[in-house]
């Protein structure tokens, strides 16, 4: 129920009353209560007194804005999209329903949610258990929104947050695979589900779009650098702006123990990126390896076995059951079997990884072994130190496949890639990979026992590097990560000398850590501001502009010859553009962005080409001199000249949109911080599907945090909140706003609201 403000002393009196009985019942679970006060935009400051309150007001408090949401997430993770939904459709990401079903049947087996679950601190298990409570509260008073009002959509259970917390986990490994997982057949057989090829296509495609989509920028400054002494710190995570990775914006408090503000993900009763009293934090997608391949020698006669150390090993045969919509409406059981050696289950990749009768595929995903991550958050949440937050991640281990940047209120940044990484070491490469396979995705021999991980007593889960043994900087001016290995998180002290799975030297930056290391360098004689990170996101620079459009230009004058009547408009857009992606940036962003894809693709394009020696300012410019290279241009230039044409478009804020709001900023690749991920539309525009996600800009003072930010894609996914589209719209304007964080700020807000929720 919903108690006002204006309770009377009558009702307080029964409602202590019954509290007591409950607290004094020993076999009766006590009742959670919370405060849930919303601000503007309705982000929520959720307050209790204890765990399962806390868990109590973010369930109900989440309900209230995506019950939709979470409510498709739980059938997807507990294997039931073909049952409610049909076989033939496909998930959000789209993944075929009875593929997904099958995965994720395999994943979240009762055994394994048990374990999980068996292993979490009382207080997490408290948290989630009001979690439930909160959600299925909402739920049973409200009942479901419009759109999701019907039999998929039930009340919680404590099992569903775990297998939606696996799925997270996974999400850097085998959760790339499920295509493959699924269609590992032995030779010969015939698979009761057998993804297509164009499901391998779609999976291949989201596995090169994992670092986009959940792609981020992090800069963390320290009190050399600050413009107070104190430390500063952006946070800009690229995560999707739809489905089970979509953030929610909140703030947590139990007086006296806990006091953080932050995003989370959806189910996740604990803040991932945030901060408190004297820390703030965020991640970025690493480039770490979560998991390796083993290529299984099999045994001749049967390909069904394969041969560890001289002997023939029985490959494990597990047999599940999904249930299928049928046309009348009636549910078919369908099993699949899933086969697996000691190093992993089994992988089918045509044309990558084929089962035949000489070789199969085992995937090994470090990530499976992880039952520490929620602790992990949950101690990051309350961490009262840099250092305390440092040792609270040497200790658990729990993050999956994220760096972790960090800055406090004394002044220190600190950088740290303590993610779940297996323990494979460059000897054990040297001995025990296929080097055919590259450095992409890491080959181990599966036919000898001695390529397995090693073990380290150190680390907190067996198979992976201990937190000694992996990159991380504590400095006092700054360190940044934009998605590419650990070497250059600052180039004074250049972070070097690791296992290749954890982190490689001397390989080229991404645009966006140059311009990112550009920026912060051109401000080394004065201090940083807020201004100037806010800037570094807001102000949409193109990076690439500034390294290839002279040269484009110069081929604009002197190399059109017959092409010139039909390519001088494309000439001169980019000639007049602004070099940014702003919403008032003209088709010449259109065409920069046509061109650099097509010659980001083209051999030998760079004039200056990568240089360890000088990884800031290489590779750089086009060679245009070349002839292969000013062919490629050319038929670019033509190729784009028509796309434009056919549009019919001026602005970059009528193409680029979320919904009907026009969304600044652009793709990655170009170097623009500001990162967007978009799929084309019937209509010719292009939606945001990723990036810019929770903005978070935390400075300190003598009193505690003062933080600016906002979530681009707003709070609520229900159409018809008020709070759907709200913040997009702000966004879109550039307006970042005070994240209040005292109580004092909270009350202050123009549209403070408050409920006071009890079991």
């Amino acid at each position: 129920m919903i108690i006002s403000k204006g309770l009377s002393r009558v009702c307080v009196a029964g409602v202590l009353l019954v509290l007591s009985l409950a607290a004094s019942a020993r076999e009766q679970v006590t009742q959670a209560s919370a405060e849930i006060r919303r601000t503007t935009y309705g982000v929520p400051h959720i307050r209790a007194n204890d765990e399962r309150g806390l868990g109590f007001g973010i369930g109900y408090a989440y309900a209230q804005d995506n019950l939709c949401l979470l409510a498709n997430e739980v059938v997807t993770v507990n294997g039931q999209r073909a049952r409610y939904f049909g076989p033939e459709q496909a998930t959000l990401e789209e993944r075929n329903n009875l593929a997904s079903d099958v995965f994720f049947t395999w994943l979240n087996t009762p055994g394994a949610v048990q374990a999980f679950w068996r292993a979490q601190t009382p207080q997490i298990r408290q948290r989630i258990e009001g979690y439930v409570a909160g959600y299925n509260r909402y739920l049973k008073e409200q009942g479901a929104p419009t759109q999701c009002q019907a039999a998929w959509v039930r009340p919680l259970v404590k099992e569903d947050l775990v297998k939606l917390t696996r799925r997270l986990l996974v999400e850097g490994g085998v959760g790339q695979f499920a295509e493959a997982l699924v269609g590992a057949t032995p030779p010969q057989a015939i698979a009761s589900v057998q993804p297509g090829a164009r499901a391998f296509e779609q999976a291949a495609a989201h596995q090169q779009r994992f670092s986009l989509d959940r792609g981020s920028n992090a800069v963390a400054v320290g009190r050399d650098r600050s413009f107070n002494g104190r430390g500063m710190l952006l946070a800009n995570p690229h995560f999707p702006w739809v489905g089970g990775m979509r953030f929610y914006e909140m703030h947590l408090t139990i007086p006296g123990q806990l006091d953080v503000m932050g995003a989370a993900l959806p189910g996740l009763p604990v803040v991932n990126i945030g901060f408190n009293q004297h820390v703030a934090w965020t991640h970025t997608v690493d480039t770490s390896k979560h998991f390796t391949l083993y290529r299984l020698t099999l045994d001749p006669k049967d390909s069904t076995r394969y041969m560890l150390d001289g002997k023939s090993v029985a490959l494990d045969k597990t047999t599940l059951t999904v249930q299928a919509k049928q046309a009348d409406g009636s549910l078919k059981d369908v099993a699949h079997s899933v086969y697996s050696s000691q190093f992993g289950p089994v992988v089918q990749w045509p044309g990558k990884l084929d089962w035949d009768n000489k070789y199969a595929f085992s995937l090994r995903d470090a990530n499976l072994g992880n039952d520490r991550v929620l602790q992990q958050w949950y101690a990051m949440n309350r961490a009262g130190s840099l250092k305390e937050l440092q040792s609270s991640v040497h200790t658990l281990q729990g993050i999956p496949w994220v760096n972790t940047l960090a800055a406090d209120d004394q002044g220190q940044s600190l950088y740290m890639n303590l993610s779940v990484v297996p323990n494979v070491s460059a000897a054990k490469l040297a001995t025990c990979s296929d080097p055919r396979a590259g450095l992409h995705m890491i080959m181990l021999d599966g036919s000898r026992s001695v390529c397995a991980w090693d073990i380290d007593p150190k680390a907190a889960q067996a198979g992976i590097f201990p937190a000694a043994q992996l990159p991380q900087l504590l400095r006092t001016d700054y360190v940044q990560h934009s998605n590419d290995s650990a070497w250059m998180v600052n180039p004074k002290a250049p972070l070097t000398g690791f296992s290749p799975v954890i982190s490689q030297d001397n390989i080229g930056l991404g645009p966006r850590a140059r311009f990112a290391l550009q920026r912060l360098q051109s401000l080394d004689k004065q201090p940083i501001s807020v201004s100037d990170l806010q800037n570094m996101v807001m102000n949409n620079e193109v990076y690439l502009a500034d390294q290839v459009l002279p040269d484009l230009l110069d081929f604009c004058a002197k190399q059109l010859g017959s092409d010139a009547a039909a390519l001088q408009p494309l000439c001169t857009s980019l000639k007049t553009w602004d070099r940014r992606a702003n919403l008032d940036s003209g088709i010449g962003l259109v065409h920069f962005i046509n061109l650099m894809q097509h010659m980001q693709q083209t051999p030998d394009a760079w004039r200056v080409a990568f240089d360890p020696a000088h990884p800031l300012t290489t590779p750089r410019g086009l060679a245009i001199d070349r002839a292969p290279v000013a062919a490629a241009l050319r038929e670019a230039m033509l190729a784009s000249s028509a796309d434009v044409n056919q549009l019919g478009l001026s602005r970059w804020g009528e193409i680029q949109v979320s919904g009907q709001t026009p969304i600044h900023g652009g793709p990655q690749e170009l170097g623009i911080y500001n990162a967007m991920q978009t799929v084309p539309r019937a209509d010719g525009k292009r939606e945001v599907v990723s990036g810019t996600s929770y903005l978070q800009i935390v400075t300190f003072d003598t009193n505690g945090p003062n933080a600016v930010g906002g979530l681009a894609f707003s709070e609520s996914t229900n159409p018809a909140s008020e709070h759907s589209k709200d913040q997009t719209q702000a966004f879109s304007e550039k307006k970042l706003r005070p994240l209040p964080f005292t109580d004092a700020q909270i009350k202050a807000d123009p549209n403070y609201q408050l409920h006071t929720l009890k079991e």
